[in-house]
């Protein structure tokens, strides 16, 4: 039952993403970024099973753990995950505070400094 609970909240996490990043504001993109990082690491938890099983500790004298103990692997790649999205996403929060100091917009439509004046303009929407 809690495996169906965390897969639709992967799914909400994911969707709510998508919808930050295809924003136009600096800000709500970074937002969608963090959050979909958080639904990934979400994800490969729940991927892990989530189950009350005994820690995988070998007792002395014997060779390997007894029977139902419970995988270390997806704690390590999700406190993994968390240390390098929270240095992702100071970066990029810094990259985004520059980016709004030099050209004094949010607006991904007008940080278009980069582009020649003469040049054709690129299309705003698809």
């Amino acid at each position: 039952m809690l495996e169906q609970v965390l897969a639709a909240l992967v799914g909400i996490f994911f969707a709510a993403s998508i919808y930050l990043i295809l924003s136009k504001a600096i800000i709500r993109m970074l937002l969608g970024v963090t959050i979909l990082g958080n639904g990934v690491n979400l994800l490969i938890f729940t991927l892990g099973r989530v189950s009350r099983e005994v820690p995988p500790i070998v007792s002395n004298g014997e060779l390997q753990p007894a029977a139902g103990f419970a995988n270390p692997l997806p704690q390590a790649l999700i406190l993994t995950a968390i240390v390098i999205g929270f240095a992702m996403f100071t970066f990029l929060l810094v990259l985004g505070y520059r980016a709004y100091q030099e050209l004094d917009a949010d607006n991904t439509d007008t940080m278009r400094v980069a582009e020649p004046k003469d040049a054709p303009r690129p299309p705003l929407s698809y």
